[in-house]
């Protein structure tokens, strides 16, 4: 074989057996896994009892704007409305060539954090698309090593910025992937429902799948998923189609939500939530009490919808920080959600993995034979312990190959409360 993890933990979402299993590689996919694999390999990594995940796959992202962030100036406010004012101001001065610059160092970060498949919403309120010739370009590049989606994103809203519809449909036979929307943005409710109605029309026309910003908002009133969901519904477009944000249900009263859960459940949508930016941009004209500002997460999950994290944002209009860190983002939501029940965060990992993957419709994902050979190995016994110490990447495989290694952190804690190993002369092989 061209290579073999031994004594690799699984995840619980991926786990066949309570034990460790070696995990043998060949041809850039997975040929074997159990216990100890008796084959040989040109090379082996020792896990160690070790997690050995899937990679991390971040559901919802803005490629377009990364690493732009004080560029033309900050975002003195911090707020929502801001950054998109901010991104208006810097769209007439961007370049393909700085696009393309900022967008592979940032997938560069990613890999090194086992990140290995974005979806990511590209701008398309320019007739230039200069960011959608710019992203088809990165993803060009970066196929070979990572699974780049892209979705045709109307920022400015589809009705109210003039010639957006026609631009999204240019990116799409351009070669982007999923249909966007931003309803809530429109200049009224009946306008948002008029746009969710044309994308989705359009999209089961083409055969796509749909992904939209769906009530980025604190107005409990603002219910264009339930739009986005009957349109679903009526099309036959079950499991092809996402609720992005929805931060309004946060503000919902409970009988309304009663109602929109099992019509969600019924129409197959799928929700992805971004923590680290919903609970910055959220519930900034409150004062006390101040709500947390992310969606209803565990009783999404409860009632049978798919759920995933995304990362949004990072360092750009909207967002001063982040790394490209997706156990950082599960790590937010799991406090943010009060998932800390031991079966509720492992459900947080599986948002930014297996859910993530399932929602973009990855094929080849897992652990199992027959499986693409993309794993990252985790300086952590199980995903509880990943997600609490944000754990060093020891190894990132992408298409069977190591693509990145980092030294171990070595700090666990035993259940006596000792440390059972501790190493911080960190260094490089």
């Amino acid at each position: 074989m061209d290579l073999i993890i031994r004594r690799a933990v699984l995840p619980r979402s991926a786990a066949q057996s309570n034990g460790p299993v070696d995990i043998g590689i060949e041809g850039g996919r997975i040929a074997a896994v159990e216990p100890a694999l008796a084959a040989t390999a040109r090379e082996e990594i020792d896990a160690d009892g070790s997690l050995v995940a899937p990679p991390f796959v971040d559901a919802h992202f803005h490629m377009d704007a990364t690493l732009s962030y004080g560029l033309p100036r900050v975002n003195a406010s911090g707020t929502l409305l801001e950054g998109i004012a901010l991104w208006g101001e810097l769209k007439p001065h961007l370049t393909q060539e700085a696009l393309v610059a900022r967008a592979l160092q940032y997938c560069d970060w990613a890999v090194a954090r086992g990140l290995l498949a974005i979806r990511t919403h590209v701008d398309v309120c320019d007739e230039r698309l200069l960011a959608v010739e710019a992203l088809l370009e990165v993803k060009r590049r970066v196929a070979r090593y990572m699974d780049l989606q892209l979705v045709a994103f109307p920022q400015d809203g589809l009705l109210r910025s003039a010639g957006a519809f026609d631009n999204l449909k240019r990116a799409i036979a351009m070669g982007v992937d999923v249909v966007g929307g931003i309803p809530h943005f429109e200049r009224t409710m009946a306008d948002g429902a008029e746009s969710v109605r044309l994308l989705c029309e359009f999209a089961a026309k083409k055969g796509l799948r749909v992904d939209m910003h769906c009530d980025e908002s604190d107005d409990p009133m603002s219910r264009h998923i339930e739009t986005l969901a009957a349109q679903t519904y009526r099309l036959g477009m079950q499991g092809r189609v996402t609720g992005s944000h929805l931060t309004s249900m946060h503000s919902m009263d409970n009988y309304y939500v009663s109602k929109l859960l099992p019509l969600m459940r019924e129409a197959g949508v799928a929700a992805i939530a971004n923590p680290l930016i919903n609970i910055t941009l959220q519930g900034r004209s409150d004062t006390y009490p101040k709500r947390r500002g992310m969606t209803r997460v565990p009783e999404m999950m409860a009632a049978g919808i798919d759920v995933a994290f995304g990362h949004d944002c990072v360092m750009d209009p909207w967002y001063s920080l982040g790394s490209g860190d997706m156990l950082e983002v599960a790590h937010m939501g799991l406090h943010v959600a009060q998932m800390t029940g031991i079966d509720a965060m492992h459900a947080c990992f599986d948002a930014v993995t297996a859910n993530a993957a399932r929602i973009l419709g990855l094929e080849g994902y897992g652990i199992e034979p027959g499986c693409d050979a993309n794993l990252v190995v985790l300086d952590a016994r199980d995903a509880v312990e990943a997600i609490r110490l944000r754990a060093a990447r020891l190894a990132v495989v992408s298409r069977g190959k190591v693509v990145s290694r980092a030294p171990a952190a070595r700090a666990h804690l035993s259940l006596e409360g000792r440390p059972e190993e501790v190493d911080f002369k960190l260094h490089r092989e």
